[in-house]
């Protein structure tokens, strides 16, 4: 698997080997990330967002982090990271993901109507993975559809697994991603999906966090299968990252071990065994240090009950999610 070739010159004994960097939050000026404004440049454009994502890449790198992420949606999150892999042909040793099924549309603005669209069909992978490799290259270890939910056609369409499996053949990771109060089912749904007699996904990544647990049995499942399973919004879109916004049990426990909410709430999705890689969000470096903090924090059995006890129902967390205003 992709994943494997951390081993070809990172330390996978770095405290830091199972934190990934996701772009989502520095690829285009609008995002869903609460106190986003403060990390990024006041001009957010292309060539400023470009330069400062390579910043946050470098002070990631040095810190012993080795999987990024991007997507087609991300705006322009794959060619800052393909500008950013150029113009370092030493670094050979990281895993390199993205993700299809959306079609950025927002034109890089902020107040656009409509940020994204999304097409789980066979067609558009066509197109997505042309775009894809027009940019990474061969750089591309891991290839997502992004945002299955349980009645995406990405699940029963038997033209696009055997494009994807072709995919596979060529060494590429394939995996999914979910989204929504059924990401479980969307899980389940997709162990069960076979090519020629093999499992067609190979990685999974998932929403957790303390405020929505409810994928954790299923990404266990996920993991027990063999796929590399992999968690993004563990700050629960900047929810958890902040005295401020944060639920008081989160709070309490940052003040206590003397730390930011963001890393308990990240060192509390690294406590789960079946947690292969756990992503940043983080739009500035100093902001990444602080996720960072979460790989050597030691979170206490009383604190991981605490955190289990806010968990809301799924229903709710994303409607609430769904609330939150791009800026």
């Amino acid at each position: 698997m992709a994943f494997a070739r951390r081993a070809g010159g990172a330390d996978e004994t770095a405290p830091t080997a199972r934190i990934g960097l996701g772009l989502a939050a520095v690829g285009r000026p609008g995002y869903i990330n609460l106190g986003r404004h403060r990390d990024l440049p006041a001009e957010r454009t292309v060539d400023a967002l470009r330069e400062h994502t390579h910043a946050l890449l470098d002070a990631a790198y040095a810190r012993g982090v080795r999987y990024l992420d991007a997507a087609r949606s991300y705006g322009r999150s794959e060619e800052f990271l393909a500008d950013w892999l150029r113009r370092r042909p030493d670094v050979r040793d990281v895993v390199v993901g993205s993700k299809w099924g959306y079609t950025y549309t927002a034109d890089w603005r902020t107040d656009a109507e409509v940020h994204e669209v999304k097409d789980h069909s066979a067609a558009a992978f066509d197109r997505q993975y042309a775009e894809t490799r027009a940019v990474l290259g061969d750089r591309l270890d891991v290839y997502q559809i992004h945002s299955v939910t349980p009645e995406s056609p990405a699940l029963t369409d038997r033209g696009l697994h055997e494009r994807l499996a072709g995919l596979a053949a060529e060494g590429v990771t394939v995996g999914l991603s979910t989204s929504g109060p059924a990401q479980a089912d969307a899980i389940r749904a997709a162990l069960e999906v076979m090519v020629d007699g093999e499992r067609l996904f190979r990685s999974v990544q998932s929403t957790y966090n303390v405020l929505e647990s409810s994928a954790g049995a299923a990404l266990a499942e996920a993991r027990d299968a063999g796929l590399h399973v992999i968690v993004k919004e563990s700050m629960a879109n900047g929810r958890l990252a902040a005295p401020e916004v944060a639920p008081p049990e989160v709070a309490r426990i940052a003040e206590r071990q003397g730390v930011g909410c963001d890393t308990v709430a990240l060192a509390a999705v690294l406590h789960e065994p079946w947690a292969g890689t756990v992503l940043s969000g983080a739009a500035a470096p100093g902001q990444l240090a602080s996720n960072l903090a979460a790989a050597e924090l030691r979170l206490e059995d009383g604190d991981i009950a605490s955190l289990a006890g806010i968990a809301e129902e799924p229903a709710a967390y994303w409607r609430h999610r769904s609330r939150l205003p791009w800026t």
